[in-house]
Order: structure tokens, then C-alpha cells, then sequence
């Protein structure tokens, strides 16, 4: 056989092979990641606010590249700073209120959640934090910015096929329902579900006005297991109990926001909106930490592990020997090795869902600024 011959039959195998990949397990890719929420998903903007409320102090930030505390509530990375290594865009993603972003920075994703926050207006009410109406508010800001930078067609075509994550939730059955019951004298817990889910559902239908078509919105975690919820409504705990009913709470939330999302990309024309489970990937790591690398689940890294979180986790307080071993780094937010275990879960779950065949990924470049548009996903 010629030589010739041999290396088209080669190379047609090879895009053989490569077309039955990608119709199998197809790569979905944006060209940004905007983030929208709480502490969870906070990078940072936190940094810039008066606000008590704060993780740019040690020992957060411990095990952060550079060993910095970079605002994010955790040891280190939080799930958006996997994602968009996960999507080969980036290692982290900046907060947008940090003065020195660069052009780049920008157009590659940015994140406008901050500590604190909720769907709930009463939840950012008086703590100096940013309320999610200032986060769109912010949002507008970005993408005039970003207009400035590409061109109007190049921003409004970054801006749809980018990948938007909201997380929040946590804060709003918290502070209003739980801990502080503000909002339980004026529903049950079932109507102040509806109550939050029709605040979500109004932020959606904004981002989509705004050109977003590309989200995914992350669900409760099991709130009765957050060592400060445990805390509350037991003291310090001995058995390591979740508070079940907070959990049963959490688990009929998210059921609700899945027929929510579902509704709501039938009548957003052009939308792909993808509810983002955390629940069941956090009550496997809660219910089997050895399959995970875990030893303590029932309380943080930070201090005692019951109370500390914020401003109550600080450079005097004591840390334990090894972080990777705990589930949660406060009494609140997870571990960077938690983390990383839910971006796992994510890339394997729900980035698939956005991800359709055939379709080309084109190249932009605009005012030398290269960025990738795509209208897939």
C-alpha cells in the first residue's frame, strides 16, 4: 500500500473516531463565567464594601495559590474558580468590584455575588452587603464596560453564550426563617418558599432581558447539616444529627425550583437554563466522608467548628491540622477540597446539559481583544 494511501485511511479513522467522541460525550464551552449569589460564590467583592461580613483576613486564604486571603470564604478556591479551569478558560474568577481588572478580565467572566446576600431584599438589608437588584445593577455596568471593549454585536454575543451560575438561598432560610424569624410572621415555610422562588424567578427573567441565555441555578444544600444550623437548634451537638426538618425543607425547595426552571426555559425563547444540584452531591460527602478522602463532617476547620464564621474566624483563632479532612472550613462554607469534589460533580452532571451537536465555535477578535463566541450553548 502507497504511503499516501496508508495516511488517508489514517487520518480518516482518526475523524472517524473523533466525530463519534464528540457526538458521545459532547464538550460544552463558553467563552465567560458571570457569577451572581452569596458567600458560596463570592470571589471577593465583599473586599470593597463596608460591610462586617468579610474573608480577606487569615487563616481564609490559607491554601489559596500565594497563600493570600483573597475575600473568598474558604481555605481556598471556591466551585466558579474549578469551573472555568474545568472549561480552559481561566484559573480564577475576579469579583468585578476590584479596581484593577484588566480588559481580559472582563470579557472572560467576572463575579458579582457577594457574602451575605439573598433573594430575599431583607436578607442584605443593613449589613453594607451587595442586595441582588444592586447585582444586576452591577451587571448593567459590565456589560457597557464590556461594550467599550469588543463593540456592541461582539459584547451582546459574549454576553448570551456565556455561562451565568446563581447560588443563593442559604442566608434567606437563615437569617429570616431559622435563626431570625422575620419572614415566619408573615408565611409558613412552604408560602415563603413561593415567596423566595417568585423573587428568583423575576432575577431570571432580568438576566434574560439583559441577553443572558446560558444559566444555571444552583438549588439549597442541606441546610440542616451546616454546623451553625446545627448549632442553633441543638447547641453544640455530641451524635452529629442534621437538623432534619431544615433538610426536608431544603429538599421540597429545590423540587419546586426544578419545575420553576423548567417552566421558565419553555417561555424564554433561545434560553438553556439547568437547575445546578448541590444537595445530593453534599448529603453523599456528609454520609460517606471516607469515600471522599473526609474525616470530620459535622463541624469546621475554623475554631470550635460550630459558631466561627466571617469576622469570628481570624488570624487568632486556631485552625485544625488538616483541612483536606473536613468537610466544612467555617460553620458555614465548605472546604476547598469540598469544593473541588462539587465541581467534579458539576462537570460531570450538568456542564453536559448545555452542550448540543454540530455546531461550530467561531473566533472573535475585536480591538485586539480574542475571545470565543459561542451560540451553542
Amino acid at each position: 500500500m502507497a504511503p499516501t494511501t496508508l495516511f488517508i485511511i489514517l487520518l480518516l479513522v482518526h475523524i472517524s473516531n473523533s466525530n463519534t467522541c464528540d457526538a458521545t460525550n459532547p464538550a460544552p464551552k463558553f467563552p465567560a463565567v458571570l457569577v451572581f449569589g452569596d458567600s458560596t460564590v463570592d470571589t471577593g467583592n465583599n473586599n470593597y464594601l463596608k460591610t462586617l461580613f468579610k474573608g480577606n483576613h487569615y487563616p481564609y486564604g490559607k491554601d489559596f495559590p500565594g497563600q493570600i486571603p483573597t475575600g473568598r470564604f474558604s481555605n481556598g478556591k471556591l466551585v466558579p474558580d474549578f469551573l472555568v479551569s474545568i472549561l480552559n478558560i481561566k484559573q480564577t474568577v475576579p469579583p468585578f468590584l476590584d479596581p484593577s481588572l484588566s480588559d481580559n478580565d472582563l470579557i472572560t467572566g467576572v463575579c458579582f455575588a457577594s457574602g451575605g446576600s439573598g433573594y430575599d431584599d431583607i436578607t442584605a438589608a443593613g449589613a453594607g452587603i451587595l442586595a441582588f437588584s444592586k447585582q444586576i445593577e452591577l451587571f448593567k455596568e459590565y456589560a457597557v464596560r464590556v461594550e467599550r471593549i469588543l463593540g456592541d454585536k461582539e459584547a451582546k454575543k459574549l454576553i448570551t453564550s456565556s455561562l451565568v451560575v446563581v447560588s443563593a438561598g442559604t442566608n434567606d432560610f437563615g437569617f429570616n426563617f431559622y435563626d431570625i424569624p422575620t419572614r415566619r410572621l408573615e408565611f409558613n415555610i412552604s408560602g415563603y418558599q413561593d415567596f423566595l422562588l417568585n423573587k428568583l424567578h423575576i432575577f431570571i427573567e432580568e438576566l434574560y432581558e439583559l441577553g443572558c441565555r446560558k444559566l444555571a441555578i444552583a438549588g439549597l444544600p442541606p441546610v440542616g447539616c451546616l454546623p451553625i444550623q446545627v448549632t442553633v437548634k441543638f447547641g453544640k451537638p455530641k451524635d452529629g444529627r442534621c437538623v432534619d426538618d431544615e433538610n426536608s425543607d431544603s429538599q421540597i425547595y429545590n423540587q419546586k425550583l426544578v419545575k420553576l426552571l423548567s417552566k421558565m426555559q419553555s417561555l424564554l425563547p433561545g434560553s438553556r437554563i439547568v437547575y445546578l444540584d448541590v444537595y445530593e452531591p453534599l448529603i453523599d460527602m456528609i454520609n460517606n466522608p471516607h469515600k471522599f478522602g473526609f474525616v470530620v463532617t459535622k463541624r469546621g476547620c475554623c475554631g470550635t467548628g460550630f459558631v466561627e464564621a466571617g469576622p469570628l474566624c481570624n488570624a487568632l483563632t486556631p485552625v485544625c491540622a488538616d483541612d483536606s479532612e473536613y468537610l466544612f472550613w467555617d460553620s458555614i462554607h465548605p472546604t476547598e477540597a469540598t469544593y473541588q469534589y462539587l465541581s467534579k460533580y458539576l462537570e460531570k452532571n450538568v456542564l453536559p446539559k448545555f452542550a448540543y451537536r454540530n455546531q461550530s465555535r467561531p473566533s472573535i477578535t475585536r480591538s485586539g481583544h480574542p475571545y470565543r463566541a459561542d451560540d451553542r450553548y
